[in-house]
């Protein structure tokens, strides 16, 4: 293991503490995970900045989903029956 250390502001301090506690972690191992967490976020976001890059998106969607993505008006109706069955105004 290497020991790394990091400067905090006391209030960013005691907050990282208060949830660290809340999820029954020390301080240290909380900070551990908020940072795979946030490194595994970052390799999780594709930029999309080119039209191959959007068609390589599109390509990996397809070969990921199974079925047909249903057409505007089933999606219209789901919407319309899901407001007929919802809570009314308050």
């Amino acid at each position: 293991m290497v020991r790394v250390q990091i400067l905090l502001g006391e209030q960013d301090r005691e907050e990282f503490r208060r949830l660290a506690k809340r999820h029954g972690m020390s301080l240290s191992a909380w900070l551990r995970d908020a940072g795979r967490e946030k490194a595994t976020a970052g390799e999780l976001e594709q930029k999309i900045d080119s039209k191959q890059a959007l068609m390589d998106f599109f390509a990996e969607c397809d070969e990921r989903e199974q079925g047909r993505e249903p057409d505007w008006e089933e999606h219209r109706e789901v919407i319309d029956r899901s407001s007929r069955s919802g809570a009314g105004e308050n």
